[in-house]
């Protein structure tokens, strides 16, 4: 089902640029971004709490529907979505098919996401990128990709 209202979800690695291009395309349409990690940080102030995450996603996908009840007619989800599972949730997650999926790619490889984190002197994030890059998961065909 085609509508009128577009969510773009994000895929890629942490430093890859994914920020960068939600913030570009915001500056272009207007979109508004939904970003697990300002969620994060808003709500409890860290980078990331395990036995948080169940309500930040929640957050995150309550912050989508509301975005698009309220008039936007594109958002931005600004995280990894690395993981098949994970985008499964964002393209079959919502009712009625309120909106159309898509997501957009960021395929920066790990080596240059590692170098940026390094030059912003971002250790932490090391093994996550790491972590991410060995258990990427592809597109499959039927996930539609915005160009």
């Amino acid at each position: 089902m085609t509508t009128n209202k577009r969510l773009i979800v994000m895929v890629g690695l942490p430093r890859s640029g994914k920020t960068t291009w939600a913030r570009q395309r915001h500056k272009l349409t207007g979109a508004a971004i939904v970003c697990p990690d300002a969620i994060r940080l808003a709500l409890h102030g860290n980078r990331f709490i395990t036995s948080a995450e169940p309500f930040v996603w929640a957050i995150a996908k309550t912050m989508v529907r509301s975005l698009f009840l309220a008039g936007h007619e594109e958002v931005i989800v600004d995280a990894c979505n690395t993981s098949y599972k994970r985008r499964q949730e964002w393209q079959y997650g919502h009712e009625d098919c309120e909106w159309d999926s898509y997501f957009k790619v960021i395929a920066t490889p790990a080596a240059v996401c590692v170098s940026r984190a390094k030059s912003e002197n971002d250790e932490e994030i090391l093994p996550v990128i790491e972590r991410m890059a060995s258990a990427w998961e592809p597109l499959y065909a039927h996930e539609l990709t915005l160009e």
